[in-house]
């Protein structure tokens, strides 16, 4: 008497619905016109920035040193990002409140990994094309403007700049998943950051708040900084934005889609 055939029974993948949504939102993200916006801008601006420093160099031999002139290239990139980088975080979840309910109820996923997924996927582009975008300009300067960068400088001053954005990227995938539109998400983002840097102004000044590292970023990229300040005010940034995502990924699970 022949066996019955038996059917193997198919593994399940409990994070698989997390990594479908985040490569989803990675090749959606790097096609939209806010990124490739962001990028356009401060590949153009640097160039030109950098051209004509290096001109004025070799015309009029005036000399200044790259850590002045590359830290207020960065400076003004991160300050001219914070806004394509609101727009790009809060419409991660804020965006798809008409097909949400559709989206996670048809892949199967919970609403934790959604969020994660979509926090995860924004954090990734944001940071990774920040870190590509200053390894380039850093890059640029050695060849073009009078080299006085130390290389743990620009490792430390890269970091800085990179907590502060995850912050930015964290508050932002938060209020747009609390909110119920873009539109008020970023209204309400660009009010927290703003009064978040009116209150932090007030510290002392041994508190390298975010304004005060970014003034700092010449010195820092010739490696003159305070180690334990820095430390302390990056180990801040990145509690703050688990915080930060915790509360956006309890919230969400709780509202409605």
């Amino acid at each position: 008497m022949d066996t019955p055939a038996t059917i193997p029974i198919p593994r399940y993948h409990r994070w698989l619905p997390f990594w479908a949504v985040l490569q989803t939102d990675l090749r959606q993200t790097l096609r939209s016109w806010v990124w490739r916006t962001w990028v356009l801008a401060v590949v153009s601006s640097s160039i030109g920035f950098l051209l004509y420093r290096f001109g004025v160099y070799r015309e009029a031999k005036i000399l200044q040193g790259a850590s002045v002139l590359v830290g207020d290239l960065m400076r003004w990139t991160v300050l001219g990002s914070v806004t394509l980088v609101v727009l790009l975080t809060v419409g991660a979840i804020a965006s798809e409140r008409g097909t949400l309910a559709d989206a996670v109820l048809s892949r199967g996923i919970s609403r934790y990994q959604y969020f994660l997924a979509k926090l995860h996927a924004r954090l990734a582009t944001v940071l990774v094309t920040f870190v590509v975008l200053s390894a380039l300009v850093l890059t640029s300067s050695h060849f073009l403007l009078h080299e006085d960068l130390s290389m743990l400088g620009c490792l430390v001053a890269v970091t800085a700049m990179a907590v502060i954005l995850t912050l930015v990227v964290s508050c932002g995938v938060t209020i747009g998943a609390l909110s119920g539109s873009t539109a008020v998400g970023v209204g309400v983002l660009w009010l927290s950051l703003y009064a978040s840097g009116f209150v932090l102004s007030f510290l002392p000044a041994r508190y390298p708040t975010p304004d005060r590292v970014l003034a700092m970023l010449p010195q820092i990229l010739r490696g003159e900084f305070d180690w334990l300040a820095l430390k302390q005010m990056m180990q801040v940034g990145l509690v703050s934005s688990a915080v930060m995502a915790l509360v956006g990924m309890i919230g969400f699970s709780r509202s409605d889609v």
